[in-house]
């Protein structure tokens, strides 16, 4: 468990460690015992009926846990998350019950408050990282679009404060992936593509001659990169973790004279919609137009050592919602 928190009742007649973790409090049997001034038997009675009945997943609200007791050993204890701990409390109908959902809702209040301050101050500092790339020519207005654009891909999803923790503390993890590949890249389909779009880029004047000119072999490579695979397996196995490489590999080799962030993202959008997989369950778009130029900026700034932490936080962003 991440963090322990003392619960004092309003009489002073209770004193619990509470764990916080996962956004949520836990508490071991034998505190919940303490807690509805009930015996083992009934609150155990209580959590069956609970599970049985269907009202909550035993396996969403009871995590166990490795805990010392005072003989000196430990043992893995079971703990109940809060939605289990306030389940118990209806069915108990104990006053002690309705004061910890009161102090419980309080904390979690508090709890969001001071993570929202934090990631704002996370989002502060990565605005700066987009401002740091406009030099020279690029106006006022790009850096304002920039930097919405970042707001727009940190914090237009379901679970941002999660994301945003997560990336903080480079503890992104990437699940539910999607394993359906059925469409790949060929190099000469990719070239074809890149000059369409430097005619119209030079058509609107946002392009010169040099843009999509490949340096050498290495965006053949890239490509060559995405598909690898091993005894009979893809390296990336799912749509994401390939639409994420070729991302990242595009920018950050820099195989063409000019371009390769906007290259990168055009790519990228390519990959998604050919394999079906580049806008929510609702219709919406994973990531528009202004956040993918500003994930570009982000990936091209960032630290090669964090690689992976980049590969992950552009997962997040386009796994299925």
């Amino acid at each position: 468990m991440n963090e322990t928190v003392l619960y004092i009742d309003p009489q002073g007649q209770v004193q619990l460690d509470v764990q916080y973790e996962n956004e949520t409090f836990w508490l071991p049997l034998n505190d919940l015992c303490i807690l509805f001034e009930r015996d083992k038997s009934v609150i155990s009675r209580h959590l069956k009926k609970i599970f049985k009945e269907g009202e909550l997943l035993k396996e969403s609200v009871v995590a166990k846990n490795a805990t010392t007791a005072g003989d000196g050993k430990t043992y893995q204890v079971e703990f109940y998350n809060l939605d289990a701990i306030l389940s118990v409390g209806y069915r108990v109908n104990s006053k002690r019950g309705t004061q910890f959902r009161q102090w419980a809702t309080q904390r979690l209040k508090d709890y969001l408050t001071n993570g929202y301050a934090i990631n704002q101050k996370r989002l502060d500092q990565l605005q700066q990282v987009v401002q740091l790339i406009s030099k020279g020519g690029n106006s006022h207005d790009l850096q304002l679009q920039e930097a919405k654009g970042l707001l727009d891909i940190l914090s237009n999803y379901t679970q941002s404060f999660i994301l945003l923790n997560q990336f903080d503390s480079q503890s992104l993890t990437i699940d539910n992936l999607n394993e359906n590949i059925t469409y790949i890249i060929h190099y000469e389909e990719a070239i074809e593509a890149i000059a369409e779009l430097k005619k119209q880029l030079i058509f609107a004047k946002e392009a010169t001659d040099l843009f999509g000119n490949p340096k050498d072999d290495s965006f053949k490579g890239t490509l060559g990169n995405i598909i690898q695979s091993f005894d009979g397996e893809y390296v990336y196995p799912t749509i994401e973790e390939q639409a994420a490489h070729l991302l990242y590999f595009i920018i950050k080799n820099h195989p063409f004279s000019d371009g390769n962030k906007r290259i990168g993202a055009f790519m990228f959008v390519w990959f998604l919609e050919k394999n079906k997989h580049r806008f929510k369950k609702n219709g919406e778009l994973k990531i528009n137009d202004n956040a993918l130029v500003t994930l570009a900026l982000l990936v091209a700034q960032s630290d090669p050592a964090d690689k992976e932490l980049m590969i992950k936080l552009v997962v997040n962003l386009i796994v299925n919602k």
